[in-house]
């Protein structure tokens, strides 16, 4: 966990050789041993004294010293729950998951339900405890599962984020920041705004514009008339979401011209904003001669979500490109439409084994019962790659079969299928949280992060479905 000291206070302690941790500590010392004074040296080591002096020390924030008791208690104790539960959320507080897992393994008992106000602070610590991971890929995969997140608490990760050598990072923090709804307050994100890479400037401004950041709107002009390619589209988007609604024909205008990158901005964009006159953009896009762009424009129209994108995804899944077939498979499931159950129910026989996870995906996404026979079939494939294709297929299902199927995933030897199973128990039911708290404790890092955010968002849909009943 990521901590800062930004009062006068600190300065003031430091320059007289202190630091925070120290003072922590020596206040932490002040009421142990004030608490211990009162009794006598028999009584020491009794559960109502340890609980105590961990309650204490947990108050003004010693973390160690907690994480100390329970280190030094007698293999022959029997701690209270109390003392487990300020012992595991001390350990979490300490970046130090492991620790905080095995204690929740002491506390959850086979058969009961989990409790959600230990595995909340767990996941997000399991997640937090990688963000300064030397690998750069497990950065990456810890700060996007915080952007999907948009945790309020996690502010002075996110702002360290826009700091990391990685352009990924950054980018990803920046889009996190504006999920949690900091970006309209935050000096951080307006800094990204002059980063050296166009990726992290592009993040910046789409949380800034759909944080309606009124201040940055100069900015954005001068962005979108003197820069070229995608960073121009985006600087529109965000004018746009500041009110400046000519700036739609402007994005419109950039999806026909020469540059390919430019065309996909452009058509990622309209695919969000789905504004009805942008169809049609959309549609004579899976026409066009890049590959890239067709893909784009495919994916696109599965956003935008209208009936009115059968026609123009009917033709994408005839594409030469297994890749345009692909994105339009699944974008087709994604409409709902069951009319177009049959399209897809084709694709299941293309000559490319990707094609046919996609179009699985969107069988399921259709209901249809032949599916996760499919899906389950592909899961078994030699290749990892396809088993990964065949849990992201499943993800889109909530029944027991699928679950029972991502969970022998995650328990794949590779770890790709591991990761993508993770993913796909996102939106599994109550009944995936004990698998993914198993995840865990998984040998590869970004697979852990994995369970630790659909972990988390699993948590969130049962608690927000309880509190409506």
């Amino acid at each position: 966990m990521v901590t800062r000291f930004d009062t006068a206070d600190h300065y003031l302690i430091r320059d007289q050789g202190f630091t925070p941790t120290t003072v922590t500590r020596v206040i932490g010392a002040l009421i142990l041993i004030l608490i211990t004074a009162p009794f006598l040296p028999a009584s020491a080591g009794t559960p109502s004294t340890v609980e105590s002096k961990a309650s204490a020390l947990f108050k003004v924030g010693d973390y160690p010293a907690v994480a100390a008791l329970f280190r030094e208690l007698p293999a022959e104790a029997t701690p209270s729950k109390e003392f487990l539960r300020l012992s595991l959320l001390s350990y979490v507080r300490l970046g130090r998951t492991d620790e905080a897992l095995a204690i929740y393994g002491k506390l959850s008992k086979t058969g009961q339900s989990h409790d959600a106000s230990l595995l909340r602070p767990l996941a997000v610590g399991v997640i937090t405890s990688h963000v300064r991971d030397r690998k750069e890929h497990v950065r990456i995969a810890a700060y996007s599962a915080l952007a999907e997140l948009g945790l309020p608490e996690t502010a002075a990760i996110l702002e360290d984020g826009l700091l990391d050598t990685s352009v990924v990072v950054r980018a990803r923090a920046a889009e996190a920041i504006g999920k949690a709804g900091l970006a309209a307050k935050s000096g951080a994100v307006r800094r990204a705004l002059r980063d050296d890479m166009p990726t992290v400037r592009i993040a910046a401004m789409t949380a800034l514009g759909e944080a309606q950041a009124t201040d940055i709107q100069q900015r954005l002009l001068d962005v979108a008339r003197t820069e070229d390619g995608p960073e121009a589209i985006f600087a529109y988007a965000a004018l746009f979401k500041l009110g400046h609604t000519e700036k739609l024909d402007d994005i419109t205008s950039a999806a026909t011209l020469p540059d390919a990158e430019t065309r996909m901005a452009a058509l990622g964009v309209l695919g969000r904003l789905k504004r009805p006159a942008s169809l049609a953009v959309l549609a004579q896009a899976v026409y066009d001669p890049d590959p890239s762009v067709r893909a784009f424009a495919a994916g696109a129209l599965g956003e935008f979500g209208s009936p009115g994108s059968v026609t123009p995804l009917t033709h994408a899944i005839g594409d030469e490109m297994a890749m345009v077939r692909g994105v339009a498979a699944a974008s087709l499931g994604r409409l709902g439409i069951k009319d177009n159950r049959p399209l897809l129910l084709a694709l299941t026989r293309d000559p490319d084994i990707h094609v046919r996870a996609s179009a699985i995906e969107g069988l399921i996404r259709l209901g249809d019962p032949s599916a996760l026979t499919l899906a389950t079939e592909l899961a078994r494939h030699s290749n990892p790659s396809i088993r990964g294709a065949a849990a992201q297929a499943l993800s889109a299902s909530t029944e027991k079969d699928a679950l029972e199927v991502l969970h022998r995933l995650l328990q794949d030897q590779q770890p790709l299928p591991r990761l993508m199973a993770a993913k796909g128990l996102r939106k599994s039911g109550e009944s995936a949280i004990p698998i993914l708290v198993q995840g865990l404790q998984d040998s590869d890092e970004a697979v852990r992060i994995a369970c630790a955010n659909s972990l988390f968002q699993q948590l969130t849909r049962s608690s927000s479905s309880q509190r409506r009943h």
